[in-house]
């Protein structure tokens, strides 16, 4: 599976936190983010990440676009619902491509957890069918 990883600034601790928790999960896939979220992640796990731009940059552009070539099967954004970011627009178009394409999406820790642990079980296996 590909999995990408974004994190708002508020909410990258909390990503790392969880990919160190799911390292093992995790590990059996494929794996890209944006740029800073992804070199910390890869620093606190030593997972293999396909770093992007910072998302500011346009790495969530570039993760989108992935999204809309149906090469991402899961993205887990966890969001900061409590600030306005100036690149809300570019985060809103990602998670409608998500809907277009049926990919599954987590914004919070808690669909995270859902989602990888419905990945380890196999129960996203039906991506692989649609491809």
């Amino acid at each position: 599976m590909n999995i990408a990883l974004i994190a708002h600034d508020e909410k990258k601790e909390l990503m790392v936190q969880f990919c160190i928790a799911y390292c093992g999960v995790l590990s059996r896939n494929n794996l890209c983010a944006t740029g800073t979220t992804g070199k910390m992640i890869s620093e606190a796990t030593g997972l293999t990440i396909q770093k992007f731009l910072a998302g500011s940059q346009g790495g969530s552009q570039q993760i989108a676009a992935r999204i809309a070539c149906n090469e991402i099967d899961m993205l887990l954004f966890f969001r900061d619902p409590l600030s306005a970011k100036p690149n809300e627009p570019n985060d809103m178009n990602m998670l409608r491509l998500c809907d277009m394409h049926n990919i599954p999406v987590a914004t919070n820790i808690a669909t995270a957890e859902v989602l990888i642990h419905g990945l380890e079980r196999g129960d996203l296996d039906w991506r692989n069918i649609l491809k």
